[in-house]
């Protein structure tokens, strides 16, 4: 009975403390996200030349290395992202468009971004020359939102998910189920600077890391931007930024399996009136990396699924089993003890030990006397 009740106890300990520990981000997160595509493009390598080109219908391959970094505890998680957006019809480092990153520390279970005084909760690396040799510098900027993961137990709703090119978090809408190879995900869709519909409404102004916001405002020449003037009329452009993307995340385990993303980057003088493109692209996951995120939300629900399940639910039974059996156990032996201290308590009523057929004759029998008569008849020379 001790034993049954150990079982009931940990049962629920499992299925109440023990679930809220471990249905935590891991530690050793360490992964790779591939998506591709095609877009228009920029041509790096026309920056030394008259004139700025874009291309049309370039192949796009869009990369996300994520791994783990200090802080990590039992409570929090600091996640290192390194972004790139490439032109595979370029070579090494003429095809790179984009590049950063991103570091921010979540709560583990929340997926919330987290701060505190010695920690700001987030930053971006300052973009560097190829030349560049020395250390990379880090800017701080405090997240808010979520950011590389949706919670565990997502609902459908509304969340705040942060971009770092924006620097700001915006909505992230919860628009319905769908099967993404055999796991049921929910699909969120979020807006940055674009309708429903994929119409630029409201751009954000590109945030530069840089000093002098070389990479924000540009200045070039009317022939060089391609645009009408005079040919030595000098320009100054701003570069704006919208994005429009979809995430499908296992509502158990908060994990991204699969995401589309397009990015809208330009040139103009008037936020909605793009002059020149720098990058428009839409690419989506590729076949290989949602097979691998759907393997790691598969690993991660098993295990929750272990020990505030399986576990449970078996201790719950292996508990009543063994409760049931001491409480028969206590109740045999009770009652034997009685019939051995007091044989009459086992009487024609309770027949707990009932002798049928195994009667001892030397116990049992009852003896019978026989009757005898004095003789009087015999001879009185005969002795009695």
């Amino acid at each position: 009975m001790g034993l049954g009740a150990a079982l009931l106890i940990a049962a629920l300990l499992l299925s109440t403390y023990t679930h809220g520990k471990i249905a935590k981000i891991p530690l050793d997160l360490d992964a790779t996200l591939i998506a591709d595509g095609t877009g228009t493009a920029f041509d790096p390598e026309s920056l030394n030349g008259e004139k700025f080109v874009v291309n049309r219908d370039v192949p796009l391959v869009a990369q996300e290395q994520i791994t783990v970094e200090s802080p990590a505890n039992a409570d929090v998680v600091t996640l290192q992202v390194g972004s790139t957006l490439r032109r595979t019809d370029k070579q090494q480092d003429n095809g790179l468009l984009l590049a950063m990153v991103d570091t921010v520390t979540v709560n583990r279970s929340t997926a919330e971004a987290v701060s505190s005084e010695t920690n700001p909760g987030g930053s971006l690396q300052k973009p560097r020359a190829i030349e560049d040799t020395q250390p990379p510098t880090n800017v701080a900027l405090p997240h808010e939102g979520l950011t590389y993961r949706f919670p565990f137990g997502t609902e459908k709703r509304t969340y705040q998910v942060f971009d770092p090119i924006a620097q700001k978090p915006f909505d992230a809408n919860y628009d319905g189920e769908e099967d993404v190879n055999g796991l049921t995900t929910y699909r969120f869709t979020q807006n940055i600077g674009f309708d429903d519909d994929g119409n630029l409404v409201e751009p954000v102004k590109y945030a530069s890391l840089l000093d002098n916001e070389a990479d924000a405002d540009v200045t070039a020449t009317a022939a060089m931007w391609g645009v009408e003037g005079e040919p030595d009329q000098r320009i100054t452009m701003s570069r704006y930024y919208a994005a429009q993307r979809t995430f499908w995340v296992d509502p158990v385990t908060g994990t991204i399996v699969k995401k589309k993303e397009r990015g809208y980057q330009y040139y103009a003088e008037e936020p909605l009136e793009p002059k020149v493109t720098f990058v428009d692209y839409t690419v989506t996951s590729t076949e290989e990396t949602i097979e691998a995120q759907v393997a790691g939300a598969r690993d991660e629900r098993d295990r929750l699924a272990l020990w505030s399940r399986i576990l449970p639910i078996t201790f719950t039974a292996m508990g009543l089993v063994l409760l049931a059996g001491g409480a028969l156990l206590g109740s045999f032996s009770l009652r034997a003890e009685a019939a051995l201290i007091d044989p009459g308590l086992d009487d024609a009523d309770h027949q707990f030990f009932n002798t049928q057929g195994f009667k001892v004759p030397g116990d049992e029998a009852k003896t019978e006397k026989l009757p005898t008569s004095r003789p009087t008849d015999l001879p009185p020379d005969r002795p009695v």
